[in-house]
């Protein structure tokens, strides 16, 4: 994956997106192409897709105008059909109807969130079809609330992961449940894009995101470098009811592609034999490594003794179709003193051995 920077000082929504898409209309003309082809590969024909966006964008008009317009703007830069870039911000939506779910899953989080002065240290793996995304941005701009933001995401897309000039810090893991339908909710890419925009306490996050009807599955893992009683927390979203999740008694949360709220994961629809399981316990026996400042250091313990080989990393398997195939696209953490990403376009091991970047 080659990955762009770029900062806009556009605060109107309708333009801020006309100007991405007129910057990156070849990037993002390419994302909406793979994807489009993607869908029907998986069992989800165009028609559906493009329903599924079409509704998923209306419910985001109700739930959050400005967004729906940056989505528009989008649109018109790129000189794209606007459904077209409805189903792309949609894309979890969609495949949530897919009639057989993936064995895998996607992305490893860890947040050290410990009472007292320091900030909280994280580091995630984002692991995706090395296929459909040739290409990711890493955006700057300021949010309708005056905070500024700085944000990973797919090219087309609203958001991902990120961190916000409030000092609060967003990761992002698909989920799969039972509830999962084709009812269009609030894109949850919007999701997480909105709650960097406006949110600058965890205890807003949660609001933001219990307030939004969702379709799909998917946990985002907040943190706030402020010294709160309510310093981190795993959002777990599903059409059944959004839940939230604690750190540990250590400061310690961790997440991986299923849920761990008790009543939620009675839904759980993720393969037995996904990696995530081993993923997590891998993780929680990785934790006394994780503790130190330097994010090199952390991400080296992050893949532990098995270095790129660990379960945490995703090599693609060229033999298998694109659609089965998984890599570790980025590894990135979050600094919330000073509103930065620390990434590296490959696995943990890779940010440990040769350095990471900062945006």
């Amino acid at each position: 994956m080659i990955l762009h920077t770029f900062t806009t000082d556009i605060r109107d929504p309708l333009q801020r997106g006309r100007q991405i898409g007129e910057t990156f209309a070849e990037q993002i003309r390419q994302t909406v192409a793979l994807y489009l082809d993607f869908f029907p590969r998986v069992g989800v024909e165009i028609d559906k897709a493009r329903a599924i966006g079409e509704a998923s964008l209306a419910a985001l008009a109700d739930w959050c105008p400005a967004l729906a317009k940056e989505v528009e703007g989008l649109a018109l830069g790129v000189g794209l059909p606007l459904w077209q870039l409805a189903a792309l911000n949609a894309r979890t939506e969609i495949l949530a109807v897919m009639p057989e779910q993936p064995v895998e899953g996607e992305c490893s989080t860890s947040v050290y969130a410990p009472a007292g002065a320091a900030a909280p240290r994280s580091l995630q793996t984002w692991d995706w079809h090395d296929s459909l995304v040739p290409h990711g941005l890493l955006l700057g701009f300021t949010g309708s609330t005056g905070l500024t933001a700085k944000l990973f995401t797919e090219f087309g897309m609203l958001g991902k992961i990120g961190v916000n000039s409030a000092g609060l810090g967003v990761h992002f893991n698909i989920l799969h449940h039972a509830s999962d339908d084709g009812s269009a909710g609030v894109p949850v890419h919007a999701i997480a894009r909105r709650v960097l925009e406006e949110a600058s306490s965890v205890t807003e996050a949660i609001d933001l995101a219990r307030s939004a009807r969702v379709s799909a599955s998917t946990v985002l893992t907040v943190f706030t470098r402020n010294d709160v009683r309510a310093r981190a927390a795993s959002i777990e979203m599903s059409p059944a009811h959004t839940a939230v999740v604690v750190p540990r008694e250590d400061g310690w949360l961790l997440h991986t592609n299923h849920f761990l709220d008790g009543e939620l994961s009675w839904g759980e629809r993720t393969a037995d034999v996904s990696t995530t399981y081993a993923r997590l316990e891998h993780l929680k026996a990785a934790t006394a490594g994780m503790t130190g400042k330097a994010l090199r250091e952390r991400a080296d313990a992050f893949c532990g003794a098995d270095g790129d080989q660990a379960v945490v990393c995703f090599h693609p398997d060229m033999s298998e179709p694109d659609t089965e195939r998984w890599e570790t696209l980025l590894s990135i953490g979050l600094d919330t003193t000073n509103c930065a990403l620390e990434y590296v376009a490959g696995t943990p091991k890779k940010l440990a051995d040769e350095g990471f970047l900062r945006f």
